[in-house]
């Protein structure tokens, strides 16, 4: 089980668009930063459908962005700490 993090936006960077590549599906996807940017957009929705997603709280709460990305998991900072524990490996894109 592997924790992908990806902290830039896919406008910005292929990281999202890289990790997909290797997750499988017992992983999880971590959006923090401007990462969690790429749920604005339909094709991210659509693409991450399928992918266990949670998003940190902090960066999520910091945007503004709490209704319009509600239905996602959110991790606060101990949860996110919690989830690095669980996880056999964490791979940061």
């Amino acid at each position: 089980m592997i924790l992908h993090i990806v902290q830039y936006s896919a406008a910005q960077d292929n990281a999202l668009a890289t990790s997909l590549r290797y997750i499988q599906p017992q992983d999880t996807l971590l959006l923090m930063g401007d990462g969690i940017n790429s749920l604005l957009q339909r094709k991210w929705q659509a693409t991450l459908s399928d992918t266990q997603v949670c998003l940190l709280e902090q960066d999520v709460v910091a945007r503004g962005l709490q209704t319009r990305l509600g239905q996602y998991q959110q991790l606060s900072q101990a949860e996110f700490v919690q989830c690095t524990l669980t996880h056999s490996k964490v791979i940061t894109w």
